[in-house]
This record gives structure tokens, C-alpha cells and sequence, in this order.
């Protein structure tokens, strides 16, 4: 079994899922008492937020390439980025280390293109709905068509990440705001919604509405399994 490296802390919240999820898959995998191999380096979250609220992402891909070689050093075969909005500077972090860099964007169109998706909406943070280094990705390199909510509802779901799901506060009242957006979305044309930030699973699941929903956190846990085992 190979040693997963995640780089986690962005929020812990959401770190918890990876940690939880990833020794899910090997227990149901390999059964028995076996669990995950992981080497877990989780940054203090404040330093970063305000470099990303500042736009210094040269100073935050400093900080996070610094902390993937600490995970190489750890022993990690395979590093994952428990964040979609950091993948930001992923080619930074990418060029620190020597060991694979396991891009969450990647599972996510997989299951996408693999299930007839071709037109998408896409949920995250302000930095990831309206910047281009995630809706290219899936742009240039997987064929997706991506939409995103307008002005105002990337700025609900912008503050709902930052000011309620970072810090661990799930409101119902949020959560509804948010399926109104998903359902705003699917009228404009969205075969499917994105979930392009490791919290907002905390708050909307599938079974809150009929439009079908990706979580990256899920994806991107079943993609460290696989490694893991492959």
C-alpha cells in the first residue's frame, strides 16, 4: 500500500472528511483492521485566507510548497491538495515535489464525462467560480462546458464558505439559499452541479435535491484509494 500525502488545514473541516474517507475506502477495500497509510500536514488556515483575500498567491504558493516538500519528507508517495481553491497555485506545489501531485479537478471531470456530462455548473469559492485556473482545467483539458451562478449567487456562496462552513456553523437557512442556486443553475442549462469547495458538502447533500451533485472531496478520496492500491 502506498503512503497518501495530504496537504490539509484549508479548512480542518473539510480535512476531516479526507482523513475519515480515505480509511473508509481501504478498510472496505482490504477489510480486516487495515487502514490508511497518510501523512497529514494541515496549515494554521488564517495566514492563508488572508493571503488569498489580499490576491498575494505568489506568497501563498510559497507557503503551501514548502509544506508539500515537508510531506514528501514524511514518506508520502502521493500528494492531494485537500482544497479546490489552492489548486490556485498547484503548479507551484507540483514543482516542489518529485512525488505525483494528484489534481482534484481531475476525478471530478472523470465522473463527469464518464456519466454524459457535458454542461456543468460549478459551486466554490469566488476565486474558484470566477477565475480561471479550475473552469479551464475542465475547459481545456476534459471538454466541459462550465456555468456559474450570477453576482449574487456567487457572492452568497462566496460568504456562506467563509463566514459559516470554515467555521464548522451548518444553517438550514444557508443550505436552502444554496439549493436555489443549484436549481437556478439547472434552469440555465447545468446537467449537473459541481460541489468546488471541500466544505460545501458539509451543508448540501444528494439528497437535497434531483439535480445531480459531485462532491470533489468524494471524488478526490476515492482517487487517494486508488492510488493508495494501484
Amino acid at each position: 500500500m502506498k503512503t497518501i500525502g495530504l496537504l490539509g488545514g484549508m479548512s480542518w473541516e473539510s480535512t476531516v472528511d479526507y482523513y475519515r474517507g480515505i480509511n473508509t475506502g481501504i478498510k472496505q477495500a482490504l477489510g480486516g483492521l487495515h487502514s490508511a497509510r497518510i501523512v497529514l500536514y494541515s496549515v494554521d488556515f488564517q495566514p492563508i485566507e488572508r493571503l488569498q483575500h489580499a490576491g498575494d498567491w505568489p506568497a501563498a504558493g510559497r507557503v503551501l510548497a514548502d509544506a508539500a516538500r515537508r510531506v514528501e519528507a514524511a514518506g508520502a508517495d502521493g500528494l492531494l491538495l485537500c482544497t479546490n481553491t489552492m489548486h490556485k497555485v498547484a503548479d507551484e506545489i507540483e514543482r516542489a515535489v518529485s512525488i505525483p501531485f494528484l489534481h482534484i479537478a481531475d476525478p471530478t471531470a472523470a465522473a463527469l464525462v464518464r456519466d454524459g456530462v457535458e454542461r456543468v455548473g460549478l459551486l466554490g469559492t469566488a476565486f474558484t467560480m470566477e477565475q480561471d485556473f479550475y473552469k479551464g482545467r475542465l475547459r481545456d483539458r476534459h471538454g466541459l462546458e462550465v456555468m456559474v451562478p450570477g453576482d449574487e449567487g456567487r457572492k452568497a456562496v462566496h460568504e456562506i464558505i467563509y463566514q459559516e462552513l470554515c467555521q464548522g456553523s451548518i444553517r438550514a437557512e444557508s443550505r436552502q439559499r444554496y439549493l436555489e442556486i443549484i436549481d437556478e443553475l439547472a434552469r440555465r442549462g447545468a446537467q449537473a452541479v459541481i460541489l468546488g469547495c471541500t466544505e460545501i458538502g458539509l451543508l448540501v447533500k444528494q439528497g437535497d435535491t434531483a439535480v445531480p451533485l459531485y462532491d470533489t472531496t468524494q471524488l478526490h478520496v476515492g482517487r487517494a484509494v486508488d492510488f493508495a492500491l494501484g
